[in-house]
């Protein structure tokens, strides 16, 4: 690849509290062999030392620092602003750690894979690389979504590139236009879902994701947030799956499957309060239904806008009883079951 005429390409690093995980995944951007253009880091009123000095310790790097936590979601569209020159915006968390040539796969595939937008990679669990964190993301027709591949072995698991529904944004890159196009994060989901939120939103603007197996980071996952199956994960996550279907559903498959929507999330709150979270579901649920008119506006623009069919959508959703075999031991996407 010709690096003069080679993609510009900026990173964005959303921390809140990271302790030095951080540095940790800094330095692994340090250390990729394709060259990045801007380092961002919007740092969430983190009340930890995790963003003293980084001005110090790293080149290239711009850190802006909010007085408040104005969210995953809303952080990152605030670094994008930042972005001036670079067409591909690679988002990663301060708890993902990229190997050496981890960019230079991604944006490899850009030219190799013309006709997609945003990219996807593979996840190992940190200090467990035999193990995925997860291949992408795939969204059933129920409205449930999970990390394809979670829990299950690494080895010659998912080993060729291949269209997914979305990718996590602990580690994905997307053309930036694109992203700009559709919105960027709807920031009212705050975090969790709204990656795939984001990824339903660019596919009906008629827009793919391809994963890219061989690009490859390093994930220790739900790191600030209190794991997959805190309060705070579970609201936000189960809050935000159902504005997911609500604004992003198209056409008839919308009133097809809103009835097993409304079982899931019927399934879900028992799931719950047999686990002792019947409170914060029961929260959760009652914020999803007090957000529908809003969420619902959103869905009329959304949908007025709309390029991809009602057979492309029907063609990527998740549409199995069961999964496969080695998904059995995947578990959905951040805490959502």
């Amino acid at each position: 690849m010709n690096l003069n005429l080679a993609p510009k390409v900026a990173v964005i690093i959303v921390n809140w509290n990271s302790g030095e995980l951080l540095k940790k995944s800094l330095c692994a951007l340090q250390e990729q062999k394709y060259p990045i253009r801007e380092v961002i880091v919007v740092d969430n009123s983190s009340t930890d030392s995790s963003a003293t000095g980084l001005e110090t310790y790293f080149s290239n790097i711009k850190v802006i620092r909010r007085n408040e936590n104005i969210g995953f979601a809303a952080a990152n569209n605030y670094g994008v602003k930042s972005v001036h020159e670079s067409e591909w915006l690679a988002l990663l968390n301060p708890d993902a750690f990229p190997e050496p040539d981890w960019l230079a796969r991604l944006i490899g595939a850009t030219q190799k894979f013309p006709g997609y937008s945003f990219f996807g990679c593979r996840m190992l669990k940190a200090g467990t690389p035999h193990i995925l964190d997860g291949v992408g993301d795939n969204y059933h027709a129920s409205g449930l979504v999970w990390r394809r591949g979670y829990g299950s072995g690494a080895d010659n698991n998912y080993p060729d590139a291949g269209e997914v529904f979305s990718p996590c944004a602990a580690a994905a890159l997307y053309r930036r236009d694109a992203f700009l196009d559709v919105g960027g994060f709807d920031e009212d989901f705050f975090c969790y879902v709204e990656d795939v939120d984001l990824g339903f939103r660019l596919r009906l603007a008629g827009h793919r994701c391809m994963l890219i197996p061989d690009a490859v980071v390093h994930h220790v996952g739900s790191a600030c947030t209190g794991g997959q199956h805190s309060d705070f994960s579970v609201y936000h996550g189960h809050r935000n799956l159902v504005w997911t279907f609500i604004k992003n559903m198209p056409g008839v498959l919308f009133w097809a499957l809103l009835p097993i929507h409304v079982l899931l999330n019927f399934v879900t709150v028992v799931y719950f309060a047999m686990h002792g979270q019947g409170k914060v579901i029961l929260r959760a649920k009652r914020d999803a239904i007090k957000g529908i008119p809003k969420m619902w506006r959103k869905r009329l623009e959304i949908q007025a806008n709309r390029r991809a069919s009602v057979m492309d959508i029907w063609r990527v959703l998740d549409k199995r009883l069961t999964p496969s075999r080695r998904e059995k031991s995947t578990q959905p996407k951040k805490g959502i079951l």
